[in-house]
């Protein structure tokens, strides 16, 4: 069954937007009295049948509805954005895929990206939650420098976390990662962390950890660590 955003559903009827609407029914060609699903990106599900099949405003009936529990634990990945934009939407649309509530774009001494411009990501985000099969949308923060990010998230209630390359000693993220908490990883640029701001980190709480014995591009390092995380909990 096809799957579609509305931001808010309330009462019994509701309407897609119009880019949602023209893929509903110019390019999914669907008609009405035909069965839908909306989400909200909220944990809301709901069932519909087409009303009114117009391109522009589309008119759906909400006939079920269920609202999936937010999960009990959260995934934030705060990283440093790629030189190559495609590469962060990639990023974005995996990491949705399998499942975290939040992206913070962090620039660092070494960033080879100092503009980022979210917008896309959020689309990519979107479609990627529809995709999946997904009911969370994940959030999107404006791109922070390095330290405002220690700041903001000193007292984050959960496991913080900073894979690097410096000489010294670190833990693997599954050996310190401790099942059920929630979670933030902080990956580097290319160019890895500088030496001031992984002792900065240490000092705000965050575990030193490693990934992988080779080097990994900076979107994959974000990646692998979500996964070792989700199939921990999983």
């Amino acid at each position: 069954m096809h799957r579609f955003y509305i931001s808010e559903v309330s009462g019994d009827t509701c309407k897609l937007s119009e880019e949602e609407s023209k893929h509903c029914i110019r390019v999914l060609r669907l008609e009405q009295n035909d069965m839908v699903e909306i989400t909200d990106g909220r944990g809301n599900l709901f069932k519909a049948i087409i009303e009114n099949a117009n391109p522009k405003a589309c008119v759906l009936r909400i006939t079920e509805h269920h609202k999936e529990p937010f999960p009990s634990w959260e995934l934030l990945v705060a990283v440093a954005p790629t030189k190559n934009m495609a590469r962060m939407e990639w990023l974005m649309e995996k990491l949705t895929e399998i499942g975290f509530t939040k992206l913070i774009p962090v620039e660092c001494h070494n960033s080879e990206r100092v503009v980022l411009k979210t917008e896309r990501l959020k689309k990519i985000a979107l479609e990627a939650m529809k995709q999946s099969g997904r009911v969370y949308l994940p959030q999107v923060e404006e791109l922070t420098s390095f330290k405002n990010l220690i700041d903001k998230y000193h007292s984050f209630a959960g496991q913080k976390f900073i894979p690097h390359c410096n000489d010294s000693e670190r833990k693997t993220i599954s050996s310190a990662y401790k099942k059920g908490e929630s979670a933030m990883v902080l990956i580097g640029p290319e160019g890895d962390f500088t030496e001031e701001e992984v002792k900065l980190a240490i000092n705000a709480g965050f575990i030193p950890v490693t990934l992988n014995e080779n080097t990994l591009r900076t979107e994959t390092a974000a990646l692998v660590a979500a996964v070792a995380l989700k199939m921990i909990n999983e």
